[in-house]
């Protein structure tokens, strides 16, 4: 069963998902997510980057839309 925050996070998805529609730019899906992620006072950082390893090798993380971190927020 996942937690609350991750059944928080992905609610605000669908929620930018019902309200945008699909076909837009990633730069807007992020812009209206972390909007989304205030409302419902759900912290995060923007573009956080994060490294990972891929058969053994580690890549090193850039700058990312896909790669935000999130915490309740104390609000």
């Amino acid at each position: 069963m996942p937690d609350d925050l991750t059944e928080r996070i992905i609610g605000a998805a669908i929620e930018v998902h019902r309200e945008l529609g699909p076909g837009l730019l990633e730069s807007i899906y992020e812009e209206a997510l972390c909007y989304e992620f205030e409302l419902q006072h759900i912290a995060h950082q923007r573009q956080v980057p994060a490294d990972a390893v891929y058969k053994g090798r580690l890549i090193k993380g850039r700058e990312s839309t896909s790669s935000w971190r999130t915490r309740l927020s104390s609000r």
